[in-house]
């Protein structure tokens, strides 16, 4: 079975103990070794001190170079007295050639030092850790001067090292308590640093982090919903792919929202499926903002296309009209059909011969009985009056309707047409005029049509009726009807507008979509000799 790594909080304790431990350490073994240096340098320059101060006895310099060493004369005699007041490990004595006239031990009395004493017989005073009879120790050497300034000898001060080592290991366990007590602290702050991580991180370990952030973007990718979120300082720090097609243009995350982006967060309050015009495109949004703790930190978008339901209802719609009026014109048809070969039926052949012109005129008029002559706007007119009717309106075909042509683009047609015709429908059952009327005149300008759409309603009140999400009623999905007919007729080249908008004279709302008839094929004659 194979050994469970340790957690990430545990290695970032771990880490940071052993961290602080090698830092301790080190720092207790650099303070020691500055103490020691700093001890050293200290006794060196006492026991400099010393011998200077001995070189200076009135007399003595006098002493040495007219007397001869004796255990029992009077430098030796001196010297102890300075080193048993200074504490000193030993005061020796010599003169020129080297040779003792004081030691603690009077035994080496009158034979040649240990060390080299050609710097202060030379008139150079010397500080070193040497060894000698006595052992190691910190030595001060100064030379003698008689009084014509002559040098005479030297005088050698030392103390013991072992003095540096005592006091050493007095001064030494207070910085290792301090050591330790950085150690306890680095240790404990390592400790709660760890419980706070793991808090962060909601127990997380780095692997399962990088993971749930994969499943997320996953996640996210996966789903036809566009999900932006923006910061309190107005900057995208989440846009997935489909949000950036939903807005049609890329917003890279860390740059600042665009004007799509901020109109849709106009107030930042919670939403739920309110209906946005993006471009071409009606958008359902939901808001959520960002807390944590009181303080906002951003809002959530989540952006889904409602176009595409749009386009295939207004084809339904369009198909649906279609169907109702084809039935129409079949049952129409077959009336026609019955009453012409009624009247062969009784012989009554000059009648059927009128009634069979007057059906061919009408045919070829093209505009009588309500008819325009292309079956989406047929179809959509016939199924327009029928809600219409349900509604208490009626629905008039104006008499300078012409079309001769078949239109191109039925959808964008049938999206213009079919939002004025159910405004005007809806101003007109709302209006106080009675009856209540709606007309509607379609004329043909080359590949050009020119749509009026007229109601006996009370009038636009709104300042700007074209205004996504300008409308009277307060129910939602309302305010998008005249935005998207007036996109789809720009989109074209065109245009829609509003006529004479005075409240109580009803309201008149023109519509020119360019380019979406194709001329009507010509009649021709065919002479035969």
């Amino acid at each position: 079975m194979p050994r469970r790594p340790l957690r990430l909080a545990t290695q970032t304790m771990l880490l940071q103990v052993v961290v602080v431990a090698i830092v301790a350490a080190a720092g207790f073994t650099i303070a020691a070794l500055l103490l020691r240096s700093e001890l050293e340098q200290q006794y060196l320059q006492r026991a400099l001190a010393i011998a200077r101060t001995t070189a200076r006895e009135p007399g003595l310099a006098a002493k040495v170079a007219d007397g001869r060493p004796d255990p029992g004369g009077e430098v030796q005699a001196y010297a102890e007295r300075v080193r048993t007041a200074t504490n000193a490990l030993f005061v020796v004595i010599a003169d020129r050639d080297g040779i003792r006239y004081s030691h603690t031990d009077p035994a080496q009395v009158g034979k040649r030092v240990s060390t080299d004493p050609s710097g202060p017989l030379s008139g150079q005073e010397e500080v070193a850790i040497q060894r000698g009879t006595l052992g190691p120790s910190a030595r001060g050497k100064v030379p003698l001067y008689d009084d014509t300034g002559r040098i005479v000898g030297e005088v050698s001060v030392g103390i013991h090292v072992d003095r540096i080592t005592d006091r050493l290991d007095e001064l030494l366990p207070w910085a290792g308590l301090f050591a330790v007590f950085a150690l306890a602290v680095g240790s404990g702050g390592a400790a709660l640093l760890a419980v706070r991580l793991k808090r962060r991180t909601l127990g997380l370990e780095p692997t399962d982090l990088a993971d749930l952030v994969r499943e997320q973007v996953a996640v996210l990718e996966g789903v036809r919903d566009g999900v932006l979120a923006v910061d309190v300082n107005g900057r995208v720090s989440v846009c997935t792919e489909q949000a950036a097609a939903l807005l049609d243009e890329p917003v890279p995350v860390g740059s600042p929202a665009t004007d799509e982006v901020v109109a849709l967060l106009d107030d930042r309050s919670p939403v739920t499926g309110e209906l946005r015009l993006v471009g071409d495109r009606v958008i359902v949004v939901t808001r959520r903002p960002v807390e944590r703790g009181g303080q906002d930190l951003g809002t959530v978008l989540t952006l889904r296309d409602q176009s595409d339901l749009d386009a295939i209802a207004r084809e339904l719609e369009a198909t649906r009209a279609l169907t109702d009026a084809l039935r129409a014109q079949a049952h129409e048809h077959t009336n026609r059909l019955h009453a012409l070969d009624g009247l062969l039926q009784l012989g009554d052949v000059p009648r059927a011969h009128a009634y069979l012109r007057e059906l061919t005129a009408t045919e070829a008029g093209g505009t009588v009985d309500g008819r325009v002559g292309d079956a989406y706007l047929d179809g959509l007119l016939a199924a327009k009056a029928a809600v219409a009717s349900e509604a208490g309106v009626v629905l008039r075909l104006g008499e300078d309707t012409w079309v001769p042509g078949q239109l191109t683009a039925p959808l964008e047609v049938v999206t213009v047409l079919g939002n004025l015709v159910d405004n005007a429908i809806r101003a007109a059952a709302a209006g106080t005029r009675r009856p209540a009327q709606v007309e509607v005149s379609l004329l043909a300008d080359g590949p050009d049509l020119h749509i009026y759409v007229a109601d006996s309603g009370d009038g636009v009140a709104l300042a700007d009726p074209f205004r996504v999400g300008a409308t009277t009623k307060q129910e939602p999905g309302r305010g998008l009807g005249l935005a998207l007919a007036r996109r789809t007729a720009r989109r074209h080249g065109g245009d829609v507008r509003l006529r004479a908008p005075q409240p109580g004279t009803g309201a008149v709302f023109t519509a020119e979509i360019p380019g979406v008839l194709a001329p009507a094929t010509p009649l021709s004659w065919e002479v035969t000799a």
